[in-house]
């Protein structure tokens, strides 16, 4: 394991949340939230939250500077193309405090790799439904076959009454088409899905976490399964024969008993946990655990550090 695997050019990490694969096979993306600790974010600050690192670690190239409230999930589609989730809009003390920050957060955008803007799906600043705007929107992924995208919302506290639970989905040009699921704890219900992923038959796998599930839906949003083995799930990964690779940050004996902070994984044919790595030891008896994962076309993982910050590197043996 290498704790400190990336480096910034220039400053420190924020917290990190998301990472992902170039579709080179080896190179890493990952953003951050700009500032020190695993909350505070970008307003207020033209740090680029959006890197990418060579083999080694090294930033090669970041962008997206002044865009974000608190950048979140990460992904790459079939073209290359960097996709990233901003899971907040401005609260009432931040517009006090910065009142020119009002048109900023809870949308999702669109980059070519070179950091140019190409799309954005939501509002900047607005949470609503689609196709006008997104709720605290916390990851994106899209389909390898037709392009089309899907947006899970919403990182909302899941106290909140209104709390939003669905798939948001949208063709590659951005033409809002449905929406999967509703907020709930009922089979096909959400309550903060914090992470999807297609598999290789065209799956979604949604890591539904304040559910502590993984749930396997067809991209029409039908529920073929679940699986309650893979802890409190904030992240996931599949590698090519559909080994499944999740990140639990979240569990305590408070909010998930008996169960451990860690990568866990696994087989989505059967939901069985094959192979279990502990959390990095800290002060407290829980632990810290990456939030985001992803595995490289060599089978390395990355996890992207909220509470420690940075990007973790797990070496296949």
């Amino acid at each position: 394991m290498i704790r400190d695997w990336a480096q910034l050019e220039g400053r420190a990490w924020g917290g990190s949340n998301g990472v992902a694969i170039d579709r080179d096979g080896k190179s890493v993306w990952a953003t951050d939230r700009c500032s020190p600790g695993a909350t505070p974010g970008c307003l207020g600050t033209k740090a680029n939250p959006v890197h990418k690192f060579d083999e080694s670690g090294k930033e090669i190239r970041s962008f997206g500077g002044g865009m974000f409230v608190w950048p979140h999930g990460i992904h790459v589609d079939r073209d290359g193309n960097v996709w990233v989730t901003d899971a907040r809009a401005p609260a009432p003390d931040d517009l006090k405090k910065s009142p020119q920050e009002q048109n900023k957060g809870s949308v999702v955008v669109k980059f070519s790799p070179e950091g140019k803007v190409l799309m954005t799906l939501g509002k900047p600043g607005v949470r609503g439904n689609p196709p006008e705007a997104l709720t605290d929107p916390t990851d994106v992924v899209t389909d390898p076959k037709n392009g089309d995208v899907y947006v899970a919302e919403s990182h909302m506290d899941v106290t909140d009454p209104n709390l939003v639970g669905r798939i948001s989905v949208f063709d590659k040009k951005g033409k809002f088409l449905r929406t999967i699921g509703k907020t709930g704890t009922g089979p096909g219900e959400f309550r903060t899905p914090h992470a999807l992923e297609f598999d290789s038959t065209g799956r979604l796998i949604v890591a539904d976490r304040h559910n502590h599930r993984l749930q396997i839906l067809t991209k029409e949003g039908e529920l073929l399964r679940e699986y309650d083995d893979f802890g409190r799930l904030s992240g996931l990964a599949i590698d090519k024969n559909d080994v499944i690779y999740t990140a639990d940050s979240e569990s305590t004996e408070k909010v998930h008993p008996g169960w451990l902070r860690g990568i866990r994984i696994g087989s989505l044919k059967d939901g069985k946990v094959t192979m279990f790595i502990p959390a990095h030891k800290t002060d407290s008896p829980d632990g810290a655990m990456g939030e985001g994962i992803a595995i490289d076309a060599a089978g390395n993982l990355y996890t992207a550090e909220a509470q420690l910050r940075g990007v973790t590197k797990y070496v296949k043996n």
